[in-house]
């Protein structure tokens, strides 16, 4: 909990503009994107008069909020200030955590227009940083000729997105499901430096795909650690000395998921994988089935082995945490709950296929 509590105050933050008029449906869309009810939880701090900041302590994300464009032509210019102000300010600030990223344009759809003034600003805004237009509540043929007629006007946008941020039920048969959202997650991540990008993952909730895949290339370098560190001329060296870098491991991959966890938790679910000493037994284990095929392993294939050893257990453990990880969340952003016996039931059987695998794949490679 102390490592995974590091690894959060460490990241960096993503920070969206959200620009748009009073109805057009933002807090639906923010609530929709990200992991947590910010708009109802988060604490909106007012900047400006009409800029207010969200945020929320966990979520690496920071919204700027803006309201009252729907004001007469002098509130608007006002705003257009205090909007450019504020993306300067950051923009010249010495910490990084500050910048603001991305500006979301939204537009409800059912409107069919997009006025001059947000044309105006739209052009203004897209010098300082990249700028999305996001048409919210897209419903039936019409959205489809108000996105081309936007997309003809040439403006210096990143994209146009059309979305549905929340199912729309017709009647008890036409349920109209929500869509784009994936599609504003991917574009927007495209616009983020590698230090926002990350923190962007962990914030969002609509690709876990890409949680899966920060999470994989986030397990190699401990697999590449404990490989070395497994280097030795004792075959069956004790296990205890990877817990260090596989506690990091565990850490790092439940930030990457954004998931909230319970000491408790935690301490379960290394009891379902058998502590520190269930680890050396397995490790013995691959080992065993390893040596046997090999005739005359000598000290340095024993050192190789027991590197290898030390890999397939990482990786096993990586992997497999992945695995629940991702079923987790995707259980807790439906709204449904998961028990603990029932998470400590997934990772004992994902760990040992795990095991399985990296033994079978280890013995292959012997044999050839």
């Amino acid at each position: 909990m102390k490592k995974y509590n590091e690894e959060v105050e460490s990241m960096s933050t993503a920070n969206i503009m959200i620009i748009g008029k009073t109805g057009v449906g933002k807090s639906t869309l923010i609530n929709n994107v990200f992991r947590e009810k910010l708009v109802e939880t988060g604490i909106g701090k007012p900047v400006t008069q009409h800029i207010s900041k969200i945020t929320k302590k966990g979520v690496p994300l920071t919204i700027y909020d803006t309201k009252g464009l729907e004001l007469d032509s002098e509130v608007q210019e006002e705003i257009k200030k205090e909007i450019v102000g504020q993306i300067d300010r950051t923009l010249l600030s010495q910490n990084e955590k500050d910048y603001i990223h991305v500006a979301w344009y939204c537009i409800n759809s059912s409107s069919n227009r997009i006025e001059d003034f947000e044309l105006e600003w739209i052009n203004e805004f897209s010098k300082k940083l990249p700028v999305l237009i996001v048409m919210t509540q897209c419903m039936g043929l019409q959205y489809k000729e108000f996105e081309s007629y936007i997309r003809n006007l040439n403006l210096p946008v990143v994209n146009v997105v059309p979305t549905l941020a929340e199912e729309i039920v017709i009647s008890e048969d036409i349920i109209i499901p929500p869509f784009g959202l994936t599609q504003l997650v991917d574009v927007t991540y495209n616009c983020l430096d590698e230090a926002a990008k990350k923190a962007f993952i962990n914030a969002q909730k609509v690709n876990l795909e890409k949680k899966v895949v920060a999470a994989r290339l986030a397990v190699l370098p401990y697999v590449s650690t404990n490989f070395v560190t497994g280097f030795t001329p004792i075959p069956f060296a004790d296990a205890t000395i990877l817990v260090p870098s596989q506690i990091a491991m565990i850490a790092h991959l439940t930030v990457i998921f954004g998931i909230n966890v319970e000491k408790t938790l935690i301490t379960s679910i290394v009891t379902a994988i058998g502590g520190v000493g269930g680890a050396t037994a397995l490790g013995r284990t691959i080992v065993a089935n390893v040596v046997k095929f090999i005739p005359g392993v000598g000290t340095a294939v024993g050192g190789v082995i027991s590197g290898t050893t030390a890999a397939i257990l990482t990786a096993a453990l990586g992997y497999a945490y992945i695995e629940v990880m991702n079923k987790i969340a995707l259980r807790l952003y439906e709204g449904k709950k998961i028990d603990n016996s029932e998470i400590i039931t997934m990772m004992k059987r994902a760990y040992e296929e795990q095991l399985k695998k990296g033994k079978d794949i280890i013995s292959g490679t012997k044999l050839k």
